[in-house]
């Protein structure tokens, strides 16, 4: 059986290659025929979701509270120190110079990720701007998100840090972070179909192994993982479930 494997749509373009890698990696260890779908944007994700397509999700914690809520996906592993934490960086020369410098009518460009545009809206919350006080430009990578506010075109941009700090040094010398959420239990999570449920454990220790040999940790390298992933229970995943709706609330 042919099994899908689906990348959620906010990884580094640089990390694509890792990717296929990981999944070749996990075909040899686990034994499984997989294929790699990496969907352009969230609503692509979703409707191959829909359409009961995906079999493993590495998906965005936003994303994964529905999925294992609502459809009974089981997250099993998680990165390693690599918590989802937002960065909102304004235009170098920008008067703001935190948070509460900025105004109602602030221009927010933003890929279409909604665990970042939830998460930026909390942090703005110091700045009492709400979503109605925001004009949203969403565009289609990271890197055009940090172009309109280096053109003036948007005052901020929200993006995750992983991202941010992977910009090339021209483009973070024409910005300015304002700020960098702290926090630590929100992550990117693998799931896996409740139809797979025989598979669950292979998958599981076939990730965790991966930092256990060099050509493992090579792949992980390659994701900008380097520290492999760790395991997660149900309880794991109830706990930022909760976390994720605290936000909403």
């Amino acid at each position: 059986m042919m099994l899908n494997m689906l990348i959620a749509p906010d990884f580094s373009p640089e990390r694509f290659g890792g990717w296929h890698l990981l999944n070749t990696a996990l075909q040899k260890s686990a034994g499984l025929s997989m294929r790699l779908w990496t969907p352009t944007s969230a609503t692509e994700q979703a409707q191959w979701v829909s359409e009961g397509k995906a079999d493993i999700i590495y998906a965005n914690p936003f994303d994964a509270t529905g999925l294992i809520r609502d459809a009974g996906y089981v997250a099993i592993a998680r990165p390693v120190g690599l918590a989802n934490e937002i960065v909102i960086a304004a235009k170098a020369g920008s008067p703001a110079e935190s948070l509460e410098d900025l105004q109602p009518d602030t221009r927010v460009a933003l890929t279409d990720n909604r665990d970042v545009r939830l998460i930026g809206l909390r942090l703005l919350e110091v700045a009492d701007l709400s979503e109605s006080d925001v004009q949203w430009q969403v565009v289609e990578s990271h890197q055009a998100a940090a172009r309109q506010v280096i053109r003036g075109e948007a005052d901020v941009c929200f993006m995750l840090a992983g991202l941010f700090h992977s910009l090339s040094r021209l483009t973070h010398s024409q910005l300015k972070q304002l700020i960098e959420s702290k926090l630590s239990d929100i992550t990117h999570v693998f799931l896996v179909h409740p139809r797979l449920s025989d598979q669950h454990a292979v998958l599981q220790q076939t990730l965790l192994g991966l930092s256990a040999n060099a050509d493992g940790q090579a792949v992980l390298d390659e994701l900008g993982i380097p520290r492999g992933f760790e395991a997660m229970t149900a309880e794991d995943g109830e706990f930022m479930i909760d976390l994720m709706e605290t936000l909403l609330d």
